[in-house]
C-alpha cells in the first residue's frame, strides 16, 4: 500500500509538473502532448484525475475568480504589479499580453486537454465500472466548467483541443453548449453506473458531490445559454443541503488567500458592498458582509473604497465550494422572469428563498425580509442582480452578470474607475493568436 501510495504520488506531481507553469507570465502550449505514461494505467489515470481537480482549484480559481473581480470591481488592487495596474484600467488598450488574460484562457485550455486525454483513455485501461464512470463524469464535469469559465470572459472559445495548434473557434453561447452537453453526458452516465468507493477515496475524497455538482453546472450554464427552461429543471434538481468543496493544505494553499493575505502583501482587496453602486441600497443588515466582508475604511491607489476579505478566503487552507447552494434559487428566480411567459410569482418565491435563508450549509445567510418592492420583471431582476452579487461574490461570474443584467456599458477608456466594468469581454491572448491562425479579431471593449 505504501508503495503504491508513493508510486500515485510521483505520477501526480508528474503531471501537476505539465499542468502547472513555473511563473506567472510562462504559459505553455495547452495542446501540448501529456506524456502517455500518465495514462496507461489505473494507477496514473487516477492521478491524472486527481491532477486535474487540484489544478483547476489552485491555479485555475486563482484566475477565474481574481481576472473579472478587477474589471467589475468587485475587488480593488493593492499592488504595482503591471498586470493588476493593466486590469483595474482597462479599457480598450488592455493588452493581450496581460499576464491575467493569458493565465485565465491557458489554464482553462490545459484542464480541457487533460480532461480530454482521461476520457479517451479511461475505456483502454483495465477498471471496474464505477471507477470507469466515475473518471469519465469527473472529467466532463471540469471540461465543462474550464469551458464554462472562458465563455463566460471570451467572445468566442476553443472547446475542443488540437495539437497541431489551429484549433478552431466558436461562439461563447455555442461553448456554453458545448459544456452543457458534456454535463448531460456525465449525468447520463453516473445515473447508469454510480461511482465506485474506489473512485471517491483515491479522487474525490467525499469532499465533492459530483452528480450534485453536475446537475448546479448545468442548471448555471443553461441560464447563461438562455435555455430557461432547463436551467430551472436543473436547479430544481440539485439538492441543496449537499455541498462540495475544494478542500486545501499546506502544500496546496486556498489561492484566493494566496492572493489577498499571502506574506501579507495583498494583491487585492474586496471592494466596499462588493463593489455595487450606492444606487442599490445593500442593506446594512444583510448577514452576506458580515461573512464576506470585514471594514477597513480605507481606499486603494486608485480611490476605490476597499475592505477586509472574510468568507472562504481568509484562512490559508480554508475549502472553497464549488458552487453556492443559494445560486440555485437565483438561478430560478431569473429564469422564471427571462422565460415566455414571465413567472413573477414564481420568481419572487424563489428569491425569498435567498433573501430570508438563515440555515445555509456553508454560513452564507441573508437572513433578511422578503421582498416587498414592485412587483414588476424589472425590478425583481435588479434585485436578483444585487443578490447574485452579494450571494455569489468572488465566484468569478461578475463579469456574465454585468453583461447579463444590462449594466452599463464601459467607455473603451482607461482609468474611468467610476465605471461599473471596464471591459466587456477580454482580447486574446498573444501566446494564443502568435500560435492559431484560427484567433479571431479582439472584441473592441
Amino acid at each position: 500500500m505504501k508503495n503504491t501510495y508513493i508510486r500515485t504520488k510521483y505520477l501526480i506531481l508528474g503531471l501537476l509538473g505539465i499542468l502547472i507553469t513555473s511563473c506567472e507570465t510562462d504559459f505553455e502550449n495547452p495542446n501540448e502532448a501529456t506524456s502517455e505514461q500518465t495514462y496507461s494505467s489505473r494507477e496514473g489515470i487516477l492521478a491524472a484525475s486527481v491532477g486535474l481537480q487540484q489544478t483547476y482549484a489552485t491555479t485555475g480559481l486563482r484566475w477565474i475568480v481574481e481576472t473579472p473581480a478587477i474589471t467589475t470591481r468587485e475587488a480593488g488592487i493593492t499592488t504595482t504589479f503591471q498586470n493588476m495596474i493593466e486590469l483595474e484600467d482597462g479599457g480598450s488598450t488592455l493588452p493581450n499580453f496581460n499576464s491575467n488574460v493569458q493565465g485565465l484562457w491557458a489554464t482553462m485550455l490545459r484542464l480541457v486537454k487533460i480532461a480530454e486525454d482521461i476520457q479517451t483513455n479511461a475505456p483502454n485501461i483495465t477498471l471496474d465500472p464505477g471507477t470507469e464512470s466515475g473518471l469519465v463524469a469527473h472529467a466532463k464535469l471540469f471540461q465543462a466548467m474550464a469551458i464554462g469559465s472562458l465563455a463566460q470572459n471570451f467572445e468566442q472559445v476553443v472547446t475542443t483541443t488540437n495539437p497541431d495548434n489551429n484549433a478552431e473557434f466558436v461562439s461563447r453561447l455555442q461553448g456554453f453548449q458545448f459544456a452543457i452537453d458534456r454535463l448531460n453526458e456525465a449525468e447520463a452516465i453516473l445515473t447508469a453506473t454510480p461511482v465506485s468507493n474506489s473512485f471517491t477515496s483515491q479522487v474525490t475524497l467525499g469532499n465533492i458531490d459530483l452528480l450534485n455538482s453536475i446537475r448546479a453546472m448545468k442548471a448555471r450554464y443553461n441560464l447563461f445559454a438562455g435555455n430557461y427552461e432547463a436551467a430551472i429543471s436543473a436547479a430544481n434538481s440539485v439538492d441543496q443541503s449537499s455541498v462540495s468543496l475544494f478542500v486545501y493544505d499546506s502544500q496546496n494553499l486556498n489561492p484566493i488567500w494566496g492572493r489577498v493575505y499571502l506574506n501579507d502583501s495583498p494583491n487585492f482587496k474586496p471592494r466596499d458592498s462588493f463593489g455595487l453602486p450606492e444606487s442599490f441600497n445593500l442593506d446594512a443588515q444583510d448577514g452576506r458582509k458580515e461573512f464576506y466582508l470585514i471594514p477597513l475604511d480605507e481606499t486603494n491607489q486608485n480611490g476605490l473604497p476597499i475592505e477586509d476579505l472574510a468568507g472562504f478566503f481568509d484562512i490559508n487552507t480554508e475549502s472553497i465550494p464549488l458552487y453556492i447552494p443559494d445560486e440555485m434559487n437565483l438561478i430560478i428566480a431569473e429564469a422564471n422572469l427571462r422565460k415566455s411567459p414571465e413567472d413573477i410569482d414564481a420568481a419572487i418565491s424563489a428569491l425569498n428563498e435567498v433573501l430570508t435563508d438563515s440555515d445555509d450549509p456553508l454560513g452564507v445567510n441573508a437572513n433578511l425580509s422578503p421582498y416587498s418592492g414592485p412587483e414588476t420583471a424589472n425590478a425583481v431582476l435588479m434585485e436578483i442582480y444585487k443578490n447574485r452579487r452579494a450571494e455569489l461574490f468572488l465566484t468569478g461570474m461578475s463579469l456574465e452578470d454585468s453583461r447579463r443584467f444590462n449594466r452599463p456599458q464601459p467607455s473603451g477608456q482607461s482609468m474611468i474607475y467610476t465605471e461599473e466594468r471596464n471591459r466587456n469581454f477580454y482580447p486574446y491572448p498573444d501566446i494564443e493568436r502568435n500560435s492559431n491562425p484560427n484567433t479571431p479579431q479582439d472584441p473592441a471593449i
